[in-house]
């Protein structure tokens, strides 16, 4: 993989080459806006990253982390994978011209429907698993798999094709090569990141698990009152399956998301496990059944997805501000180490961040 300090990006004026038109989506350090390409006719989606002009600052981002982003994107080519198609570079921006996704957010689809059984939400979960083996099988590990990253290319088919999207946390898993970082929403992030200890594709596969839990019931399983809550219950993997949430799931269903939700990274499901896990993909005509005759609680998914998007901007806050003090105990930092902001871009987790506010935990398992 070429070295992110040896990206190159096209220095001309992006809109030379493209009619650049809305905003679809804004945020800490990027706007997103659809564009046309003047020579083709095509519609993309252009993301104006703001660069970070000085190395002790706080605001944009460094282009090394740009550069990651983009020689991670320049390598990927899948259907359930955006696409990279061009990337322009400015004195203040570098722009990412981007597969122009436009059906919305996966969750926001299945908020409008009246029914939905297992055996539907497993042709969405499989799709997701399908884009994370591809990634996976290159050693790319995405470490922000949420709702929000998880958008649906046109929703007005019966099964909406999935894309995964926003790959400015990924990193390339090398053999060998100790990486460790804090970074990502603290909902769906592994214990390994709260706890600062090396991180590999293992993180993706955690993800998976809180996102299917919350897809099955409209709960959330580790989200607490307070951020401090939220990492306690993670690092205790402190969660149920309440029977109000979780009546009509069945324990195919229960059993998958056990098996991914395991603090041990070796003994979490990897992702062709995942992939063949009689859930997903069932070995008989009683499993196959059991997943049609099994329901995902939509009447909570709803409830709690309205509650959830006026709450939306108290629910989630950085990582980095909370865990810091702690880990400038335990490892000696370069005082002016350029950290990335540790949410993925905030403009997902506070504008546009529209999963699901949940219970108070009642009891564990």
């Amino acid at each position: 993989m070429r070295s992110p300090n040896m990206e190159t990006f096209k220095q001309e004026k992006v809109e030379d080459f493209y009619d650049i038109g809305e905003e679809l989506g804004s945020g800490q350090f990027a706007i997103v806006k659809k564009c046309r390409e003047k020579s083709t006719g095509l519609e993309y989606a252009a993301k104006f990253i703001k660069k970070r002009q000085r190395q002790a600052s706080r605001r944009g981002v460094c282009r090394e982390e740009i550069g990651r982003e983009v020689s991670i994107l320049r390598q990927v080519l899948h259907p359930n994978v955006i696409t990279l198609h061009d990337v322009f570079e400015n004195r203040t921006d570098v722009v990412l011209i981007l597969e122009l996704v436009s059906g919305g957010e996966l969750f926001d689809f299945l908020a409008q429907k009246e029914s939905l059984s297992e055996e539907e939400a497993t042709s969405f979960i499989k799709q997701i698993l399908e884009g994370v083996n591809y990634l996976h099988a290159k050693k790319i590990a995405h470490f922000d798999l949420k709702p929000e990253n998880i958008m649906l290319l046109d929703k007005n088919i019966p099964i909406p094709h999935i894309k995964l999207i926003d790959f400015g946390l990924a990193h390339e898993i090398e053999d060998g090569v100790e990486f460790k970082n804090i970074f990502g929403t603290p909902e769906f992030v592994a214990p390994e990141i709260v706890n600062y200890e090396p991180l590999g594709l293992e993180a993706d596969m955690w993800s998976i698990g809180v996102i299917t839990y919350i897809l099955l019931s409209g709960a959330s399983p580790f989200l607490g009152d307070t951020k401090q809550e939220t990492l306690a219950n993670i690092t205790a993997v402190s969660y149920n399956f309440d029977e109000e949430f979780f009546s009509q799931t069945s324990e195919l269903a229960k059993d998958f998301i056990r098996k991914l939700l395991v603090k041990e990274t070796r003994k979490r499901l990897t992702i062709q496990e995942a992939l063949r896990h009689p859930w997903i993909t069932p070995v008989d005509n009683q499993q196959a059944l059991v997943r049609r005759e099994s329901l995902v609680n939509l009447e909570n998914f709803k409830k709690q997805y309205v509650r959830r998007r006026w709450k939306l901007s108290f629910s989630i806050v950085s990582l980095c501000n909370h865990l810091t003090r702690s880990l400038m105990k335990k490892v000696q930092l370069r005082q002016n180490e350029d950290l990335r902001n540790c949410e993925s871009d905030t403009e997902e987790d506070i504008a546009k961040r529209k999963a699901l506010h949940p219970r108070r935990r009642s009891s564990t398992s």
